[in-house]
């Protein structure tokens, strides 16, 4: 009777998905998320804390401290603290166009290492290519008495350089307030232009590199990825050198994507506290 109502059952027309219903990962193997740290970690071995979800790919050294962040965890910057990694994995090599998300909460004016008025960076790319930064792509915040002034300098694989600015009468009033917020840079390949949203809304200054195209960043002279620090080697006798400073406040769920994300993706990010 048992193998008799196996039979039966086998013969049977089991119920399933249709087509295109089953489950689809977020990011699946060869995606187009490349670099993703939580900072959700608790270890007491910090280097644990701000490992890469997509690769495993632990930093070389991780300075910082934990703090609560808009999702468990995250990473807490001060003078001459930071996170160093080898490499964001692939996404220097593959981003034409690239997306970079995270959250951030900025208290008052940005400062130097020393503890003067100066920028903070969200990260950094060292780089031996002989330009004078020291880098070929940084991203930093800085303060002045409109607002915060959002700085995005990127150096391609000819030495051709651009800076995407949100500065003068164009900083953004009201962010340095000790409140989590969500940032997303969306460099277009295809217009080659940068737009900023803070908290899933687009500024409507978008930044333009000409006709450009894609981003074409040199991933062989990319010396080190930092997450909270300029591209310059940061130490006391150069505390207050701009290019060597630190971020002192909050970062969380730090994203690099090798595409433009939609505004409905970013929007998602936001909403959902990704």
């Amino acid at each position: 009777m048992i193998f008799a109502s196996l039979a039966f059952i086998g013969c049977q027309e089991m119920d399933r998905p249709a087509l295109g219903e089953y489950q689809v990962d977020e990011n699946p193997p060869g995606g187009p998320l490349k670099f993703y740290v939580p900072f959700d970690g608790s270890s007491s071995n910090s280097l644990r804390n701000a490992v890469d979800q997509i690769r495993a790919n632990f930093p070389q050294n991780n300075t910082t401290e934990i703090t609560t962040g808009i999702t468990g965890n995250a990473m807490q910057g001060s003078s001459l603290k930071y996170v160093n990694y080898a490499k964001p994995n692939e996404w220097i090599s593959t981003s034409e166009s690239f997306t970079v998300a995270f959250w951030f909460k900025l208290d008052g004016q940005t400062k130097n290492n020393n503890g003067g008025n100066g920028p903070e960076y969200i990260f950094s790319i060292p780089s031996s290519n002989g330009h004078w930064s020291g880098s070929q792509g940084m991203l930093f915040f800085e303060t002045n008495g409109t607002g915060t002034q959002i700085k995005f300098p990127v150096v391609d694989a000819n030495m051709a350089d651009t800076w995407f600015v949100w500065e003068g009468s164009n900083a953004i009033p009201g962010i340095a307030d000790n409140t989590w917020r969500h940032c997303a840079l969306v460099y277009d390949a295809g217009t080659s232009k940068m737009t900023l949203y803070l908290n899933g809304v687009a500024n409507s200054l978008q930044p333009s590199w000409g006709t450009h195209g894609d981003i074409n960043m040199n991933n062989d002279t990319a010396t080190a990825f930092r997450i909270g620090a300029g591209p310059k080697t940061v130490n006391n006798d150069g505390a207050d050198d701009w290019l060597r400073s630190t971020w002192k406040g909050g970062l969380d769920q730090f994203r690099l994507y090798d595409i433009a994300l939609t505004a409905a993706e970013v929007q998602d990010l936001y909403t959902n506290h990704k």
